[in-house]
């Protein structure tokens, strides 16, 4: 096939985890339940972020996007299986197809700069607290932001263009419950040797690079703390940022999980579990991880669920 083929009528076919028809009710109820959780946890962050202008500083606004963000994720992948399910149907259009793929890599991509940003922001807490609101200032919390949304858009935008030049044959299994960008690659009847070769310069300049960031800020974050005399203070001063460097920890190891399922073994089963962790997991403990190491947040989120009407 040659590519520009037309693509009316084209689609592929989700095989999700499993083919057993007596597994189908509970697969959908399990996922159902952790989208619902996953959106409210993260809705509840949000609302409360907004409603108590305590949490108008860089830290909630950087946290507020992030459960924004979350939110955006797991709504490109759960809410089609979830109809899948229920209309027991495969199906999915090629149209649907490249436009869950952009949304997913844009919104993981922004999940990895949104906490490098945030790794930056503890940084200059932590080791100038003096000049932190001078330092991090709306105007430059703002431009953080816009640089995260731009560079991740064009990111996805860059693999969606170079997806579009590739052929593929009609009716193709895809062995996992989304589109994800290496399982679609792999299916095409073309070439793909340049969108490899993007996976893999990109993987190495926004994964290890943000990745290179978080460490410098934490390495000189623990310098810092390190010189504080007080045992009250290094705890107090670890504190601000343990909520952080947990969820860090728990994306990063999801991630690597991901990677190393898919590198080790060929079994696409395997990578389809590991994808949950990374897309629907995570996304749900954010909130938790925040919420029940932050007195603040448990406060103001009482307080605006139990407020007169």
């Amino acid at each position: 096939m040659e590519p520009g083929n037309n693509t009316q009528n084209f689609k592929f076919l989700l095989l999700r985890f499993s083919e057993a028809p007596e597994l189908q009710p509970l697969i959908f109820w399990i996922f159902l339940s952790m989208y619902l959780i996953t959106v409210f946890g993260n809705l509840v962050i949000i609302l409360a972020v907004c409603s108590d202008p305590q949490f108008h500083t860089p830290m909630y606004f950087f946290l507020s996007n992030l459960s924004f963000v979350d939110i955006c994720l797991t709504s490109t992948t759960i809410p089609k299986m979830l109809m899948n399910i229920q209309t027991e149907s495969k199906a999915i259009t090629y149209e649907a197809c490249i436009a869950q793929m952009y949304f997913y890599t844009l919104f993981a991509a922004l999940d990895d700069f949104l906490l490098t940003v945030m790794a930056y922001d503890r940084f200059v807490a932590i080791c100038y607290p003096l000049h932190y609101m001078v330092i991090m200032s709306p105007w430059l919390c703002g431009r953080l932001c816009l640089v995260s949304w731009v560079v991740s858009a064009m990111y996805s935008l860059l693999h969606s263009l170079m997806l579009l030049r590739l052929s593929f044959c009609p009716d193709l299994e895809i062995p996992h419950f989304f589109c994800e960008l290496y399982q679609v690659i792999q299916l095409a009847s073309s070439d793909t040797f340049l969108n490899n070769m993007m996976i893999y310069l990109a993987t190495f300049l926004l994964g290890v690079g943000p990745f290179a960031g978080i460490v410098y800020s934490y390495s000189k974050i623990v310098s810092c703390i390190c010189r504080i005399s007080s045992a009250q203070g290094k705890s107090k001063a670890f504190s601000t940022c343990a909520s952080h460097l947990s969820v860090v920890s728990l994306f990063y190891c999801t991630s690597l999980g991901l990677y190393l399922s898919s590198a080790a073994t060929h079994s696409s089963h395997s990578s389809a579990i590991a994808s949950v962790m990374y897309t629907v997991v995570t996304p749900m403990l954010n909130p938790f991880i925040y919420s029940l190491r932050n007195s603040n947040i448990k406060r103001a989120v009482k307080s605006f669920y139990l407020k007169p009407c």
